[in-house]
């Protein structure tokens, strides 16, 4: 679950280089020639939010490679490295999707990650701690949740939900920005500098707000990828994985790309909010239930 979090951060950083681009550049002023322009205003909001969203999207298998130290293989030499990009392909196929790149990171921690732009151009890579850690039938497990998050193109419908969010942020951080400029400092012509200040935070804790969203997202979609694991590897296996992933206390990835790895964080209160995975025993609990009710 690296994959969100490394999103969210790119994304907010690319809103803001925008948002202070377009300022200079006498673009916003000119929105708020003859007063605030509505229409105009979401117009704009969701060029630059949508645009800042799908910048984010295309860069993210080039950010995680170099974020992560991943190494692709692209001609296995090793039997598990064989193993891997068998498997990978294997259930590729059955998840109907092309072949994903297939690539090692080198970290302690047991966890992989899917990303990349489209379902038929995804990435797929391992931690060694993953490799070391876990049987054949746990990792195999692993890995099918990570085709399953590719073949479920999560990482389009998050970029979309993220423009949509970010659109109403950047639309309603310019619009508390005017009225505070308007009714608390009286700027009677153009802007004044309340309006830029007052805009920056407003986008930034609104941006906190969204990211709420967006993590909700991301935890209703790890349950569906926990069930298409089970289906590429076996409901039982998935089931081991997760245990075995709960009884060594895995550590987060970094937290720029913790949502997208198989395990997150743990939390409780508000810091569930933020959260981008959820609890590993409500993920057993739930793979169990549908077992039983099979």
């Amino acid at each position: 679950m690296k994959r969100i979090i490394l999103f969210l951060a790119t994304n907010l950083a690319i809103m803001l280089v925008l948002s202070i681009t377009m300022r200079l550049l006498g673009v916003e002023p000119y929105l708020n020639a003859n007063g605030l322009n509505l229409t105009s205003l979401l117009i704009f909001a969701a060029v630059m939010g949508f645009g800042g969203s799908f910048i984010s999207l295309a860069i993210s298998k080039w950010s995680v490679k170099r974020s992560m130290g991943v190494r692709v293989i692209d001609a296995p030499s090793t039997s598990t490295e064989f193993w891997l990009v068998e498997t990978i392909r294997k259930y590729s196929e059955k998840a109907g999707i092309k072949m994903p790149e297939v690539g090692i990171y080198d970290a302690p921690e047991v966890n992989a990650f899917a990303t990349g732009m489209s379902r038929n151009g995804a990435l797929i890579a391992v931690s060694t701690g993953l490799l070391q850690q876990m049987t054949r039938q746990e990792a195999e497990a692993v890995l099918g949740h990570e085709v399953a998050h590719a073949a479920n193109g999560d990482m389009v419908t998050l970029a979309l939900i993220q423009g949509v969010v970010n659109t109403f942020v950047m639309f309603l951080s310019r619009v508390i920005g005017h009225l505070v400029d308007k009714v608390v400092f009286k700027t009677e012509r153009g802007q004044g500098p309340a309006f830029f200040v007052t805009m920056i935070v407003a986008e930034l804790v609104l941006g906190v707000l969204a990211s709420m969203i967006v993590m909700w997202f991301s935890r209703r979609r790890e349950f569906i990828a926990d069930t298409g694991g089970a289906n590429l590897a076996g409901r039982q296996n998935m089931i081991a994985a997760l245990e075995r992933l709960n009884s060594l206390h895995p550590a987060p990835l970094p937290e720029k790309m913790a949502a997208f790895g198989i395990a997150g964080g743990v939390g409780s209160g508000i810091k569930r909010l933020f959260m981008t995975h959820p609890p590993l025993e409500e993920r057993i609990a739930a793979l169990k239930l549908k077992a039983g009710g099979m």
